[in-house]
């Protein structure tokens, strides 16, 4: 498999396990398993050029995946964070460091503080195990993300359940601003990863 095919292949997972299992008439449990056989099947079927797809090819690539986005049982698979789906994770709920954190704009600061962060267009609001990954996963979108710390040991004993999903991302379906507070900008981590950026900018 190279590398180009196995770039396919993660993006139609993705798109298969978090939001369109119909895509490739997979079947889905409450709890977003799936079948890596029929997925492998049911996709050669559709698209020739995959003739050759098996099972463990899936397996593989979600084994192989650094951030802990697939969970793979034996022959079934599924995502363990970024569904727009409605399921049922039964995702661990032990282990939750005693702050997490999540990006957002920096003109945005204050209202989320009020309000309380919400999970938009997917079904829970993905937070961050340090400060370096809610950077980066607030890059993506936004040029220089400010950061909100969750003070999750308070969440946790008013009742808030937070899940262990990948390696670095937790999952919770809200987040009431009473337990946020902003990283100052100068934080020496914000200051090193900004700077980072730059180079990598100039370059």
């Amino acid at each position: 498999m190279s590398d180009r095919e196995a770039n396919s292949l993660g993006r139609m997972l993705a798109l298969v396990l978090r939001h369109a299992p119909e895509k490739f008439n997979v079947e889905m449990d409450i709890n977003g398993w799936v079948n890596s056989r029929e997925l492998s099947e049911n996709i050669a079927k559709q698209r020739r050029n995959y003739h050759w797809l098996r099972g463990w090819h899936f397996a593989a690539i979600a084994s192989s995946d650094e951030k802990g986005r697939y969970q793979v049982e034996g022959d079934m698979l599924r995502a363990t964070y970024g569904h727009s789906i409605e399921l049922e994770l039964d995702l661990p709920t032990d282990d939750i460091p005693e702050a997490l954190y999540w990006p957002c704009e920096p003109e945005q600061v204050e209202t989320i503080k009020e309000l309380g962060i919400t999970a938009g267009d997917r079904k829970h609001v993905h937070l961050s195990k340090s400060i370096s990954n809610a950077m980066e996963a607030g890059h993506v979108r936004i040029d220089r993300p400010a950061i909100l710390e969750i003070d999750t040991v308070r969440a946790i004993a008013d009742g808030h359940v937070i899940y262990r999903a990948g390696t670095t991302v937790y999952l919770v379906d809200e987040m009431p601003g009473e337990y946020l507070y902003q990283i100052e900008d100068d934080d020496p981590m914000v200051l090193e990863i900004i700077a980072q950026w730059e180079l990598e900018e100039e370059e």
